[in-house]
């Protein structure tokens, strides 16, 4: 009985969790999803866009895992991360769930476990620096006011700006010790508030060894690394920045940023996969605050969380049963039906 509850009673916690999380923003989600007839509206050529820059956003995250693992195809490596990715928007546990199942897929390619879950560690070390320092370049960019944008351009344009930042505070942290032990002392200091059992000085150093770690995975290929994290955040924010265009909003691509930072940490809500009803209520209202009529802000939070959200779950789905049919074709014996 002991061994039942062990195992399974953690999981059952977790689905009651997320049942009343969903049960909490099942009004706001079915309201939102109301508004599907609208999407007829968008013209078909921003839906093409914004497919392509999800799709780019996802090829990004292929990069570093290939390589940890340059044995493993191309093909596999693709099929894992878009398998995790749709399970972790219909799974409780969310990134976590989707990692594992990310993992299984990758050892399936015959790469060892450990080698695996070190891979996947220093990938995750990776994208979420790139994620916590999304932020530090948000509040000057909403500080300094650019003038309205007029034109997609001009977003995409703050995207790629954003990202070669994003790449030179990487190469910063690597090469920088008393940079990373400062980032870790602020860090710690604020975790302490929350938490007086943690010391600002413990934080420093858990930084400085993480950011050790992340530094020998890609020793020597850092540049192409970092490239990658800061395109996969970079290539999102610019789907967003078209769906917001795509619907006739105009706002400063700033503020655009700034409600997609916000979102990011509302998916992080562990109540619900994905944090279905938390990003769309927060994001919808952010970009209201940036100036976007609320009718436009609703519709192009629904066209954003239909690429970002929706579409790789079937995507996922698809993609993880064509890696297990073309695995087995492979491991099957000439000759065999």
């Amino acid at each position: 009985m002991k061994q039942l509850l062990r195992r399974w009673g953690p999981r059952a916690v977790g689905l009651i969790v997320t049942a009343i999380g969903l049960y909490v923003v099942a009004p706001s989600v079915v309201a939102l999803l109301g508004q599907w007839p609208q999407l007829r509206d968008v013209r078909p050529g921003w839906f093409v866009i914004l497919f392509v820059l999800e799709v780019s956003c996802w090829m990004c995250l292929w990069v570093p895992v290939h390589m940890l693992l340059p044995a493993t195809p191309w093909p596999a490596v693709g099929s894992a991360q878009l398998a995790g990715l749709a399970s972790g928007c219909v799974l409780p546990g969310g990134s976590a769930t989707g990692s594992v199942v990310q993992a299984s897929v990758l050892v399936r390619a015959g790469n060892a476990a450990p080698q695996v879950a070190a891979s996947l560690g220093s990938v995750g070390l990776l994208t979420t620096g790139m994620l916590l320092t999304l932020p530090i370049l948000t509040v000057p960019a909403v500080l300094i006011q650019p003038p309205p944008a007029r034109q997609l351009q001009l977003g995409l344009v703050v995207s790629l700006v954003v990202a070669v930042v994003l790449v030179l505070l990487g190469l910063a942290l690597l090469h920088w010790d008393s940079f990373v032990a400062v980032v870790g002392r602020m860090a710690g200091r604020g975790l302490h508030l929350v938490r007086r059992s943690v010391s600002a000085t413990d934080v420093a150093d858990r930084v400085v060894a993480q950011r050790d770690q992340v530094a020998a995975a890609y020793a020597g290929r850092w540049g192409r690394a970092l490239a990658a994290a800061a395109g996969n955040r970079m290539f999102d924010y610019a789907a967003l920045v078209a769906a917001v265009y795509a619907v006739g909003g105009r706002a400063r691509p700033s503020m655009v940023l700034l409600a997609y930072v916000l979102s990011l940490g509302l998916a992080l809500v562990p109540l619900t996969p994905g944090g279905l009803g938390f990003v769309e209520a927060g994001l919808t209202s952010v970009l209201v605050l940036a100036g976007v009529d609320s009718d436009q802000a609703v519709i192009a939070t629904l066209l954003y969380r239909l690429v970002s959200f929706w579409l790789p779950i079937p995507i996922g789905a698809l993609a993880w049963a064509g890696w297990r049919f073309t695995a087995g074709q492979a491991s099957a014996p000439r000759g065999s039906p």
